[in-house]
């Protein structure tokens, strides 16, 4: 099935505010989509119905294979293993070294070989850019790195879709477009990613798919 996620006539509120309305999308493997807006446009409340932190308040949705009007509160932590999130402010556990940031992910959706998730972690390790890396504590590495980590986190569980929130938010110019190039790359294994930034100057260099949202709506533009 190539279809990740398709919303039809979605509605979704915050505390009986409506945010969005009429929203319909269709996301399919491989495809990598920036998500426009100002903020408090409804980005982010998209975002967490995705990954059930929000119930949609009419119309229906699906992701990788979930129904989001019937979702069970058991249901929640399978659906979020197919997906890989990251922030804008890392989220990194400070006091642990870049490997066991990833472990600890990995052992709390039930990982338990030991040698499976060394060979997990080493893997993305090498294909964000961080071999070498695994033995650093966060603050012993730039920003940039930091947020690969944070990829590689989002990337250990093998995910459908990628959420990136503002995740070159904190980042100088350069960096941002080596994070951008690697979401990139992500789509070329059949992974989705979808990318909501406020930065304009990353968003011209590179065009795709984008959904604008304003006035509570959302209109795609490829």
């Amino acid at each position: 099935m190539d279809e990740l996620i398709v919303y039809n006539n979605v509605t979704i509120a915050q505390e009986e505010r409506v945010v969005l309305s009429d929203f319909n999308l269709t996301v399919r493997k491989g495809e990598f989509i920036y998500l426009l807006g100002k903020t408090g446009s409804g980005k982010s409340s998209f975002l967490r119905t995705l990954y059930g932190d929000l119930p949609l308040k009419s119309g229906s949705g699906q992701v990788c294979g979930f129904d989001l009007g019937k979702l069970r509160q058991k249901e929640i932590p399978f659906l979020r293993r197919k997906l890989g999130i990251v922030f804008q402010d890392f989220q990194l556990l400070s006091d642990r070294t870049v490997y066991d940031n990833l472990s600890f992910v990995m052992k709390a959706t039930g990982w338990q070989d030991e040698a499976r998730i060394r060979e997990r972690i080493l893997d993305v390790l090498r294909k964000t850019g961080l071999e070498g890396k695994e033995n650093k504590m966060p603050h012993e590495i730039s920003g940039g790195e930091q947020q690969r980590v944070s990829v590689a986190r989002a990337l250990v569980n093998e995910p459908d879709v990628i959420l990136a929130d503002e995740a070159t938010g904190n980042l100088d110019p350069q960096t941002s477009e080596e994070i951008l190039q690697l979401f990139r790359s992500l789509t070329e294994a059949g992974r989705a990613v979808l990318f909501a930034t406020h930065d304009m100057l990353v968003y011209a260099k590179y065009k795709s798919k984008t959904l604008l949202f304003e006035n509570g709506k959302v209109v795609q533009r490829d």
